[in-house]
């Protein structure tokens, strides 16, 4: 073969990788995503965090419940990198196990929200009438409480579990994603494909959920992870206030609420600090999807 070969099979192969990628990121959204510096470092920093914590037996030999008397307080090492904590247990393990426990609640309570909020909005916002009325009220009497005074009489009323903290982050987390689905539906609902729907004899509920809901979708993935990222923050707090899920029960929050001792904070603070870094990169790297997630999705900024 001559070098001339070569150098048009280098040329060729140039350019089907091109067009490869090109297809790749064909999808206007995924672009944008792409090239938003601050989305993507989010997304690597979410990602290892959230393996981490999924495959914790993959990275840690320790279990998270098991106390060791004979390992305690003892500093950052190679057997633990994270040092211990008062009773022997390893540090790094219970923030792999508690991340699971914090994200479930966090993730979950979102899903849980946005589908009751996003439901109740698509019928409210295209039907309109007492429905619409009703439920606005409602969510406007739960708005009215700062949500964290909300979720901590609720809390005081149903009592400390994992599954009652999802409970209350969903019913005091749906207003906002109602009024946004509702916000979107009533923007959209007069558009003429929707009036050419209803021309053709559609049913109204196949019109909202099948044709309209869809270029509503950018906003409601905003709003997950925004929402998402609330409440891993809530749970952190209220189980740092020894309200959220039993202390026994591995979370970030229960990892923090150590910090309460002024002993702990002041001459071990590998217990809480790398918690504590966890949960502020968790934390700031869903913003930053986020943040992408909005700027890709308006049709405003098109690129």
């Amino acid at each position: 073969m001559s070098a001339l070969d070569r150098k048009m099979d280098r040329l060729l192969a140039r350019e089907n990788s091109g067009r490869e990628h090109r297809e790749l990121v064909k999808n206007r959204t995924v672009r944008k995503m792409m090239m938003n510096r601050l989305s993507v470092v989010g997304m690597v920093i979410f990602l290892i965090i959230l393996f981490m914590c999924l495959f914790a037996p993959l990275f840690t030999p320790y279990d998270s419940t098991k106390v060791d008397l004979r390992a305690i307080l003892q500093q950052p090492s190679a057997a633990h990198i994270f040092g211990t904590d008062k009773v022997g247990r390893d540090v790094f393990t219970r923030i792999l196990y508690g991340g699971r426990i914090s994200i479930g609640i966090g993730f979950g309570s979102a899903l849980i929200a946005t589908l009751i909020g996003v439901t109740l909005g698509v019928i409210a916002g295209y039907k309109g009438g007492i429905l619409d009325g009703i439920v606005m009220k409602i969510s406007e009497i739960l708005m009215a409480f700062p949500q964290m005074i909300l979720v901590l009489i609720l809390v005081t009323i149903t009592g400390q579990s994992l599954w009652n903290l999802i409970l209350i982050f969903s019913l005091t987390g749906w207003p906002s994603m109602y009024r946004m689905a509702r916000s979107q539906m009533l923007s959209l609902r007069e558009e003429e494909y929707v009036q050419a729907l209803k021309a053709f004899g559609i049913r109204d509920m196949k019109i909202a959920f099948k044709h309209i809901l869809p270029n509503a979708i950018g906003p409601i993935f905003v709003n997950i992870t925004l929402s998402t990222a609330m409440f891993i923050l809530n749970e952190a707090s209220l189980s740092f206030l020894g309200l959220g899920v039993p202390m026994e029960v591995a979370t970030w929050g229960n990892i923090l609420n150590v910090a309460q001792d002024l002993t702990i904070l002041k001459s071990a603070p590998w217990i809480w600090l790398p918690t504590g870094a966890v949960v502020t990169l968790f934390i700031i790297s869903i913003n930053f999807i986020g943040d992408g997630l909005r700027d890709a999705s308006d049709p405003t900024q098109v690129g």
